[in-house]
């Protein structure tokens, strides 16, 4: 492989997935898509991110010049708290009730990832789901407000990001550090060899 040719497609906006990919060596490019990201009635958060990650995966699959003829990844991540799953804060109110919610307490997080590899017509389907469970310190209204007003909240499930800031409110992990980041690369890396996807190639991802 000639260093900067992409080997994958990254059916996701995040940056955060993008870092992730970059840290494992795997080359790749982006291709945005939209999805319908709304729960079903009675479906479980695994089911969902798992349903989620499998559609935003194969809106990339049907455009085979977009995605230049790549195998695709995509990822989907939910916070569950109490079996509710906790979106994305739309407001400074939403972020602080969120993180009230969550002050002191443990809560999951999922993310399910998806590989699409093979023939165009009949793609192999490789699919995961890592859980991991976060314990957060206490934290108080004021708190949770300013947090807000550092503009790192606004586009994460559960109103923080493990990786900024938000990595203060941590007092205990267990499970995928990449994972509540939004990638588990354990499990990605592992859906990645079984399609014959190298890591640690030794070059720079694009």
């Amino acid at each position: 492989m000639t260093a900067g040719a992409p080997v994958l497609c990254l059916a996701s906006a995040s940056p955060r997935r993008r870092e992730l990919l970059h840290q494992i060596g795997v080359s790749h490019h982006v291709l945005v898509t939209d999805v319908d990201e709304s729960p079903r009635a009675g479906e479980s958060p695994a089911d969902y991110v798992a349903r989620v990650a499998l559609g935003k995966a194969r809106a990339a699959w049907r455009d085979p010049q977009a995605r230049r003829h790549l195998p695709v990844l995509a990822a989907d991540t939910t916070v569950v708290l109490d079996g509710r799953m906790l979106g994305k804060p739309a407001t400074r109110a939403d972020c602080v009730a969120m993180l009230q919610d969550l002050s002191g307490r443990t809560h999951e997080v999922l993310t399910a990832i998806t590989l699409l590899a093979g023939s165009a017509e009949a793609p192999v389907v490789r699919a995961r789901v890592s859980r991991s469970e976060v314990r957060f310190r206490g934290i108080d209204a004021p708190e949770a407000g300013r947090y807000w007003d550092t503009g790192e909240p606004r586009d994460k499930a559960g109103g923080y990001a493990i990786q900024g800031r938000g990595a203060v409110f941590v007092a205990g992990l267990a499970g995928s550090y990449s994972g509540v980041m939004g990638l588990p690369l354990f499990e990605t890396a592992g859906l990645l060899g079984e399609a014959g996807i190298p890591v640690w190639t030794g070059r720079p991802a694009p």
